[in-house]
């Protein structure tokens, strides 16, 4: 039951970025919702940019996408998996967003004249934006993770918006600090300065940290917590120190093991109240298995020497493992590399290949070598988004003789444009938020591979994309062995193809990644490992052998 005064949770970082404020975030959302709190939780991302949605997967990972078409940082993919809630645009923020709308008014005359400044008026938009999730979910508790580090330019503005915002709701909000507490291996000997040069950063703009998370390789001393706790006017007991973990899923049980929700729900006012953290035990359970069998499968990209560009593909994949009770070992396999090496020696240790998803057309043509491997090998095959469009293109090809078949994103002037562009993109010019974004319906046909994975006629799944199959080749498709087994309502957009002749191939239009949760696998996902897991220890790898002496 919803409180009826919300609490508010603000999370920062300071010394380096990359120290986990998201995970720590999340991790706390879960040990809240588990004693039957309800939550969300919100990124504030201090880049100018309206949204992630336009930027290299270099610059921030992945880019997230909600049910309503929000492209967001991958911190909210985090919160999704950890929370199991749906998001939406009001839990990403970003500085581009607020000085967006804050202009907008001025130019309507919305502030009667007035010198337009970041005090008050960008600070008092952040502040909106802070209680405008309670507007899409009523809850407890609002987590709100602060982007980048204190003492940088960009984020001051969104850090005096919390310290006013703190002022003004005194006894409803509570600050955690994420820091590091580096260990001196010459020493032997933990270092706590740069937490204290941090937190001092705070306490210069005016914020107390009311909980201490240190970061740290080893375990936290007690005289450390001590020392900090003097320093930094915190209590020992809400120094908090989150140890590298094996997993990011360990987190949430180590925050728990440190107290850190009793302290929160303390200094909040809140009573505590029994807990139910079975299925995440579970789960954290059975991906510390030893002795099961490992899949290997394949991920054949444009962005493998950045993982975190497809970090939901790779916690979905490890999502089905555990619902399949085996492990997973990804081979990082560089597109590029398969225009010039043979895919026989690259992809030889693969149990499975997944394509995803991507723009641009670097590395296609490798892609396309790794889809004709896997179709012709009988190797199960998962492509996402992309990896549809490669699998559509690799058939054409190589099935119907359609020598120059291509995308037209990657040659416009192709004779056999198998993938072209949505209707309404073609007057489109602007690259931010304008292609087919968020969750739309895929109506499901019985009798297919796809049905067997989902057990029902419709789901809804999550798009990013502005091609699509061109409708004008389906007949082709279909008479030569290809199963539209996903369409829109009306069967006029082509969601999912798989092949009919194939032991497990099967490409979506679609994002599965994004709704895929711990201890519940996306059902592509799931089915997917499954098959792999049969084929590994089943008679088709002796198909694969006679294939090799060919």
């Amino acid at each position: 039951m919803t409180h009826h005064q919300p609490r508010f949770i603000f999370v920062t970082g300071g010394v380096v970025s990359s120290l986990g404020k998201g995970i720590v975030a999340a991790s706390l959302g879960v040990l809240l919702k588990s004693q039957g709190y309800t939550v969300a939780i919100q990124k504030f991302d201090p880049y100018l940019n309206l949204d992630p949605g336009t930027m290299s997967p270099y610059q921030h990972g992945e880019v997230f996408v909600t049910d309503d078409g929000c492209e967001t940082d991958l911190d909210l993919g985090h919160y999704e998996r950890f929370i199991d809630e749906s998001l939406s645009r009001v839990n990403n923020v970003t500085s581009g967003m607020i000085f967006w709308d804050v202009l907008n008014k001025e130019r309507n005359g919305d502030y009667l004249g007035n010198t337009v400044q970041i005090i008050p008026h960008i600070t008092n938009e952040i502040k909106h934006r802070i209680t405008q999730t309670l507007i899409t979910y009523p809850v407890d508790f609002v987590i709100t993770e602060i982007g980048g580090t204190v003492g940088d330019i960009e984020s001051l503005p969104f850090l005096e918006a919390v310290r006013q915002f703190e002022f003004e709701n005194r006894g409803r909000s509570v600050h955690i600090h994420v820091t590091l507490v580096p260990y001196m291996e010459p020493s032997g000997e933990f270092k706590t300065k740069p937490t204290q040069h941090s937190v001092k950063d705070l306490r210069e703009i005016g914020i107390h940290a009311d909980v201490i998370v240190c970061r740290s390789q080893y375990e936290l001393k007690r005289e450390i917590k001590e020392k900090i706790s003097l320093f930094c006017d915190v209590s020992a007991e809400a120094v908090i120190a989150c140890l590298d973990a094996e997993s990011i899923y360990d987190v949430p049980m180590n925050m728990e093991n440190e107290a850190l929700d009793e302290i929160v729900l303390e200094k909040l006012s809140m009573p505590q109240r029994p807990k139910n953290l079975d299925l995440w035990h579970s789960y954290v359970k059975t991906i510390h298995q030893k002795n099961l069998p490992v899949i290997k499968i394949a991920i054949v990209g444009k962005y493998t020497s950045l993982s975190d560009a497809y970090l939901s593909v790779v916690e979905s994949l490890k999502h089905a493992a555990a619902a399949n009770t085996a492990q997973i070992q990804l081979i990082w396999v560089e597109a590029e590399t398969l225009q010039t090496e043979d895919p026989k020696f690259v992809l030889s240790d693969a149990d499975g290949i997944l394509v995803p998803g991507g723009f641009g057309d670097r590395g296609i043509e490798g892609m396309i070598v790794a889809a004709q491997y896997a179709r012709e090998r009988k190797i199960p095959y998962l492509g996402l988004c992309l990896g549809m469009h490669i699998a559509a293109i690799e058939f054409a090809r190589n099935v119907l003789h359609l020598g120059n078949a291509h995308s037209t994103e990657f040659n416009d002037a192709t004779p056999y444009p198998v993938i072209d562009f949505l209707p309404d993109q073609r007057a489109v010019r602007k690259k931010g938020g304008t292609m087919r974004l968020g969750a739309y319906p895929c109506m499901i046909k019985s009798g297919t591979k796809l049905y067997d994975a989902y057990q029902t006629n419709e789901a809804s799944e999550r798009h990013r994309h502005r091609y699509e199959f061109n409708n004008h080749y389906r007949d082709a498709f279909e008479s030569n062995g290809m199963i539209f087994s996903g369409t829109s309502p009306g069967d006029t957009l082509i969601e999912v193809i798989e092949l009919k002749n194939h032991p497990w191939f099967v490409a979506c239009q679609f994002h599965p990644e994004f709704k895929s949760r711990p201890y519940r696998a996306h059902p592509l996902f799931k089915d997917f490992i499954g098959h792999c897991l049969t084929q590994m220890t089943g008679a088709v790898s002796d198909t694969r052998t006679a294939f090799d002496k060919a």
